[in-house]
């Protein structure tokens, strides 16, 4: 059972387009499993386009449709290319991504990069973390998205299963740790940096370049 949803001020940011390349990914993975969200979202849609409706009109050009036929004719519309399926394991926003080869941090954590092609700055990782093994102490300078893949975790706030989609802003510093059940997957963004403590966090910043 999902417990933990991307909040309303996120999903707004994804419905106008503002939330940034990374995060979206992240908020879209939760989406696709998530009916409750899915409606969230649809209704900031829905608010979107009435207050689009009440806009005051904008004055165009006398030519402004002709104009717009005219370059529909000059302009052959590129093929679309078959979709790619490279992850079919992977939630479906996933599947079409380039995602890197697991990486060894140290023994029991792993990580890979998501390479965006519409946004090749953006902060996108997947975590593979054995049971009962912590994540160094960490904070943020911006707001982190981790969905949870498979298996959990627990830290100070609460605990997070498969299908949780957690925000974590810059007023958070915590240790997640793994539960004893089995290792855990996750999907992380960050607006920012993270902010890793200790000597471990210091090795491990480099590595993974977050």
């Amino acid at each position: 059972m999902i417990t933990h949803h991307p909040s309303d001020f996120t999903l707004a940011r994804l419905a106008a387009g503002t939330l940034g390349a990374g995060p979206q990914l992240v908020v879209a993975t939760h989406l696709s499993g998530c009916p409750r969200c899915r409606r969230g979202l649809r209704s900031f849609w829905a608010v979107g386009g009435a207050m689009l409706d009440e806009a005051a009109p904008t004055r165009l050009s006398p030519d402004a449709f002709a104009q717009a036929l005219r370059r529909l004719d000059e302009t052959d519309p590129p093929a679309e290319p078959a979709a790619r399926v490279l992850h079919p394991d992977l939630p479906p926003p996933l599947n079409a991504y380039e995602i890197g080869r697991w990486r060894f941090v140290r023994p029991g954590f792993r990580w890979r990069r998501l390479t965006l092609p519409e946004s090749p700055d953006a902060n996108v990782i997947m975590l593979k973390i054995a049971a009962g093994q912590p994540v160094p102490h960490h904070g943020h300078s911006g707001t982190e998205y981790t969905q949870v893949l498979t298996g959990s975790f627990t830290d100070s706030l609460g605990r997070y299963r498969a299908g949780d989609c957690i925000e974590m802003d810059e007023d958070v510093n915590h240790q997640p740790v793994v539960d004893q059940d089995g290792e855990c997957i996750c999907l992380a963004a960050v607006e920012g940096r993270l902010r890793l403590s200790g000597w471990i966090g210091r090795l491990i910043q480099p590595l993974i370049g977050i």
